[in-house]
């Protein structure tokens, strides 16, 4: 008798412990943050932006968030091995941030490191569920790259599927692809 009294003041207890805990996870926390931040970067002020996000890591050694924008305001800024640092280590503290992955890719691309730069596009892809059209037509630049022509037209035509006009029109600019249909 006494068990189920307890069982059933416990159930409430779990109940509004669910409801009233913080659910947010740590980057969410993070963007939250250094909204301020963000918003210099949104509006294209690179230089306040990566000062502002320089202080954030220095103040917030382990937040992904600022060590991700700082490699974006780097990646503007065309410092891209100090980029391809902050993304890393973004990464290390959250490997969840697809976003990251893609941005890695895209300072892989200008530094023409093709595999490494396909290598963060297709964890990109995974980590959007295949439904991101931006990093499809990424992986599929860098697939063209590496010659890998049939994959790339896979990723393309994914692509144009999820309404990315990009690649619809490398599709119709590259005239090998209308060979291998053949």
């Amino acid at each position: 008798m006494e068990i189920c009294l307890i069982i059933l003041l416990f159930i409430p207890y779990l109940i509004l412990k669910y409801y009233l805990t913080d659910h947010d996870t740590k980057s969410e926390k993070d963007m939250a943050r250094f909204r301020e931040g963000i918003q210099l970067f949104e509006d294209k002020q690179y230089e306040n932006a990566f000062s502002y996000f320089d202080q954030a890591v220095k103040e917030h050694r382990k937040s992904a968030v600022a060590y991700a924008y700082r490699g974006k305001c780097n990646f503007q800024l065309d410092n891209y091995y100090s980029a391809l640092f902050d993304f890393s280590e973004a990464l290390s503290f959250d490997n969840t941030l697809a976003e990251c992955y893609l941005d890695k890719g895209k300072a892989h691309m200008a530094l023409l490191e093709f595999r490494e730069a396909f290598r963060e596009f297709d964890k990109a892809v995974w980590f959007y569920r295949n439904n991101n059209p931006d990093a499809l037509r990424l992986r599929g630049l860098s697939r063209l790259r590496m010659q890998q022509l049939v994959q790339s037209e896979r990723d393309f035509v994914r692509a144009v599927e999820l309404g990315d006009e990009d690649a619809r029109f490398i599709l119709s600019q590259a005239p090998f692809y209308k060979v291998l249909i053949k």
